[in-house]
């Protein structure tokens, strides 16, 4: 018998640059006044969200995402570092739930058993999570409106 070939992974960098793009914008969304302040809050459902600037850099700012008293069914407690690069228009998943940093790809099987594309499901569920937020978030902060 001959064992089958396996298809090589690929990743696809104009899907997950696409992907990046898309959630850089929606960040901004969230939080447009970023540059001047240090931190959002708001409330979608029974869960508080919080994003905080951690650096801020010429061309990079790094946030982090919190989420909390959510129903224990749902995620319970979100962690998420991420990485904006504003020269590219570019907003990328640094950490996930821990404080580890995932490789863009993976050999599978793996120690870790991370999928293949481990990197890029963390940055398409990050979008869904995004817009989940934007749609259903409420903020008792006034959010200045871009162009006033």
């Amino acid at each position: 018998m001959q064992q089958a070939k396996r298809k090589r992974f690929k990743l696809d960098l104009r899907e997950l640059h696409a992907l990046c793009e898309a959630n850089y914008a929606r960040l901004l969304r969230l939080f447009p006044d970023y540059e001047t302040s240090n931190s959002r809050e708001f409330v979608v459902g029974s869960a508080k969200v919080r994003l905080d600037v951690v650096e801020r850099c010429r061309y990079t700012t790094i946030f982090h995402l919190h989420q909390q008293q959510a129903e224990a069914r749902w995620l319970g407690r979100l962690r998420v570092e991420v990485r904006a690069y504003h020269d590219a228009g570019m907003l990328e998943v640094g950490m996930f739930q821990s404080h580890r940093q995932v490789a863009a790809r993976y050999n599978y099987p793996n120690e870790q058993m991370f999928q293949q594309d481990e990197k890029s499901q963390q940055n398409r569920f990050l979008a869904d999570w995004l817009q989940h937020c934007l749609q259903n978030g409420l903020s008792s902060q006034t959010l200045p409106v871009p162009g006033a």
